[in-house]
């Protein structure tokens, strides 16, 4: 099957988001430490920028929560693949996320989160889709509302592919 992608947010508007995000964030939280915890795959391209913006007292872990099975379409079967490897008591932690569509994974995270007591918890998305919301969740730091289609690039894949794309696009199937 071929796709079409259409451009949704350019690369130039990706970026300046980030860095809004990432003031945002700092001015939230000062110069204290902060842990960034990335939920892989989708929000590396995002985590990465984001850190770069935040400077200093910054570290990054990594969970990889799995619910799409390379579909296009939650299977609503949440899965933790990956757990952390720092021990986040008494820390301020930031979950990265690259999209909210559902939050049925974010709550399913927050949940788990919070029972290991960080200092603070919040969460930044680059992407909601707030039509698609099932699960009402916290959202701290939120970059773009966009409609409920599916999207891919700057991270976002379908099946492992478009990760590459410096840009948000729409995916359309001929």
């Amino acid at each position: 099957m071929k796709h079409n992608i259409d451009v949704l947010i350019d690369a130039k508007a990706v970026q300046a988001k980030v860095k809004e995000m990432a003031e945002a964030i700092r001015s939230d939280f000062g110069n204290e430490p902060l842990l960034l915890v990335a939920v892989l795959k989708g929000s590396y391209m995002f985590v990465s920028d984001l850190c770069r913006h935040l400077g200093s007292n910054v570290e990054v872990d990594f969970v990889q929560v799995r619910s799409y099975n390379g579909g296009t379409v939650s299977s609503g079967n949440i899965q933790i693949r990956k757990d952390l490897d720092i021990n986040i008591e008494g820390i301020n932690v930031v979950i990265v996320e690259d999209i909210i569509d559902s939050g049925a994974t974010l709550d399913h995270l927050l949940a788990m989160l919070k029972t290991r007591e960080p200092k603070a918890l919040k969460v930044a998305t680059l992407l909601s889709k707030p039509d698609a919301r099932r699960v009402n969740v916290p959202v701290d730091y939120v970059g773009f509302e966009i409609p409920n289609e599916f999207v891919v690039g700057y991270g976002l894949d379908l099946a492992e592919k478009y990760r590459n794309l410096t840009y948000i696009g729409v995916l359309r199937q001929d």
